[in-house]
């Protein structure tokens, strides 16, 4: 199953906080609790963040933590890339010499097309689009699509 780290998902969570009040600065303090989450792990993760240029960070009083530029030019590969480096749903679809049959293997070209649709679709959703709630028609919180297609080059 591909699946996030929880700090990512946190990272996530933390990145639509700040994107709220995108011109204000939020304390460590006050992202912990606006986000549920406890304290050294917010800083953890804030760490990473401004380490990748994600947010930026005030010493002082009134310091703390904002996003480095406007919500709509952060995209969720953004924040997944701060926490986890370069996406690569295989070995080999991150690069080469990873794997030990990659010269035999015939498979490593359609992995990376995969690869190439899943980055291409985290990087179209942005910060804003994670802050919206998609409704059903009940008036319930329903998933919403992203449209991608893998295409087939013959």
């Amino acid at each position: 199953m591909l699946r996030v780290t929880k700090l990512t998902d946190y990272a996530t969570l933390l990145m639509t906080v700040l994107a709220e009040r995108a011109d204000g600065i939020y304390s460590t303090t006050g992202l912990a609790e606006r986000a549920g989450l406890e304290l050294p792990t917010v800083a953890k993760i804030l760490k990473q963040l401004g380490q990748a240029g994600l947010v930026l960070s005030t010493r002082g009083a009134s310091g703390g933590y904002r996003l480095s530029r406007s919500p709509a030019e952060i995209s969720l590969l953004d924040i997944v890339e701060a926490m986890e480096g370069p996406l690569a749903v295989t070995e080999c679809s991150g690069h080469e010499g990873q794997c030990g049959i990659e010269h035999q293997c015939g498979i490593r070209a359609n992995w990376r097309r995969v690869n190439d649709v899943i980055v291409d679709a985290l990087r179209t959703v942005s910060l804003p689009y994670l802050q919206t709630p998609v409704l059903a028609p009940s008036g319930k919180r329903a998933s919403a699509r992203i449209p991608v297609q893998l295409m087939r080059s013959d």
